[in-house]
């Protein structure tokens, strides 16, 4: 039996999001499942906000992977989302209302 490989990569640090957002692009072809790690480092104190999975061949031409999910309402908490079959980019992205701001922590653990 041979060890899976796994990796976790910081793909945002310290950003804050308000209005449209998207985090960093990753390349992760070589892997078979992903999850991402959202941590609030700071949240408006009136906060509701989602985030949507995207997928992508080149990293540049984004398309909706399904997956959608909350994002932390509280400093210090984390939400997450879990990913399988996917192309060889993966990002994050949401809108958040115009009262709405976030500073994040969201890291990518890749598994082979």
């Amino acid at each position: 039996m041979a060890l899976r490989r796994s990796y976790t990569a910081i793909v945002e640090r310290n950003v804050l999001w308000q209005g449209d957002f998207a985090s960093e692009p990753y390349e992760a072809a070589w892997a078979c499942e992903a999850i991402f790690f959202v941590r609030a480092l700071d949240v408006s104190p009136v906060f509701g906000g989602m985030a949507n999975v995207q997928i992508s061949a080149d990293g540049i031409h984004w398309a909706d992977e399904g997956a959608v999910f909350n994002l932390p309402t509280a400093e210090g908490a984390v939400t997450f989302c879990k990913v399988t079959h996917f192309g060889g980019f993966l990002r994050i992205k949401g809108r958040l209302a115009a009262d709405e701001r976030i500073k994040v922590l969201v890291s990518l653990a890749l598994k082979e």
